[in-house]
This record gives structure tokens, C-alpha cells and sequence, in this order.
């Protein structure tokens, strides 16, 4: 089957219930045995097809109740309103990982998500600032996350590090920084001090350019 012609290039956030580094980019266990978190894009310039996805913004919350792996995890994408109804069924279609090659990061979460939750189309808002390791993101009743550096212990200095995966398959660098995160959608949680990376991405039907 031909898949369809689409790319996604902009700033990437995962945010998630984790200790700092994210088991999962190690192949290793969820920190308290279970999964809660997002991954969201601010879309610099994108495309589907022939329809432009150039400034939008998406989230989707996920929660899976062991390694992601082992499957059985429920997701709810989150889309810009501004997205008309053509650049809606887009992302959608993007989304469900049907439009991506076979062990690429949307066609991976096709196959591990499922209960996939309506999805919500909301305002949001949405600062980026990855070397100063700085996010922040507002969709009102529905989720809000901020992101700063991890802080030294003993100064309160902001502490640095990268991860750097030559063969990711959702990103090949990323800043790791620390997340708080309120989430109200379908999938519910709160969480202070754990997990994020951010990173600039390039997604395509097969994988990861950058």
C-alpha cells in the first residue's frame, strides 16, 4: 500500500511520569511500573499531502499500564482549533500511524494504543526554548505542562544533559530537562519534577530525518 506523502518538521516535547532520562530510551521499565505522560509538536513547517500543517500545534496524552512494549495503552490526541477541517483530518490521519512505515514512531503507537479517546480540539498555547531547556504548554481544562533545566542539588544550578539515539526512532537528540505536568482529559494525572525531553524533529512516512 502506498503511503501517503507527509512531513512534520518543528519542536518536539515528550513529558512523562518517569525519573530524568526516560527508562523507555533505554528499553527499560517505566520508573513506577507504569507509563502517564505526552509528546506534543509546535509544527514549523509540515505538510499532508498537499495540504499545509505549517503553525499548528498538536498533543496526545498516553497511559499504558507497564512497558510500552507490552501494549494496552489508551491515547487522546489534542489538536489546535485553528486547524481547519482539512488540516484536522491530517493530523488524524498522521496520527493513527496508518500513513507511516512499518516501525516508525506513529506506526509503532498504532500498534501498542488500544483505547484510542476522542479527540479534543482546543486553543493552545505553546513557548519553546530548547537550549535554555524551557517549555511551556496551556490548553485551558485540558492539560498544562511546564518545563525548565534540572536543577544541582547542593548549588540550584541548572544541570545539563543530552541524549543522543543515532537510530531513534522519535527523535536523534534531545535536551533533558524536568517536567511538571496536570493533565484532565481522558487520560488523568499530575506529576512534579519528572521527566522531559526536547528536541527538533523532522517526521516523515519513514521515520525520523533529524
Amino acid at each position: 500500500m502506498a503511503l501517503a506523502n507527509w512531513r512534520l518538521e518543528g519542536e518536539w516535547i515528550k513529558n512523562c511520569n518517569c525519573a530524568f532520562g526516560c527508562p523507555c530510551d533505554f528499553n527499560a521499565r517505566p520508573t513506577n511500573g507504569e507509563c502517564k505522560g505526552l509528546v506534543g509538536m509546535h509544527i514549523i513547517k509540515g505538510n499532508f499531502e498537499t495540504t499545509s500543517l505549517d503553525g499548528l500545534n498538536f498533543f496526545v496524552t498516553v497511559h499504558f499500564p507497564g512497558a510500552l512494549h507490552e501494549g494496552n495503552g489508551e491515547a487522546q490526541a489534542i489538536i489546535d482549533e485553528r486547524a481547519s477541517p482539512a488540516q484536522r483530518e491530517a493530523l488524524l490521519a498522521i496520527l493513527s500511524g496508518h500513513n507511516s512505515a512499518e516501525g516508525t514512531l506513529f506506526n509503532i503507537f498504532s500498534l501498542i494504543v488500544t483505547t484510542m479517546h476522542d479527540p479534543i480540539f482546543a486553543p493552545i498555547q505553546f513557548a519553546f526554548d530548547k537550549p535554555g531547556r524551557l517549555a511551556r504548554a496551556i490548553i485551558p481544562g485540558v492539560l498544562e505542562t511546564e518545563v525548565e533545566p534540572i536543577k544541582n542539588p547542593v548549588t540550584g544550578a541548572p544541570h545539563r544533559v543530552q541524549v543522543v539515539m543515532p537510530e531513534g526512532f522519535e527523535h536523534r537528540e534531545g535536551e533533558v530537562a524536568a517536567a511538571n505536568i496536570l493533565s484532565n482529559g481522558a487520560i488523568r494525572f499530575d506529576t512534579k519534577g519528572t521527566h522531559s525531553t526536547l528536541a527538533h524533529v523532522v517526521q516523515t512516512p519513514q521515520g525520523v530525518e533529524a
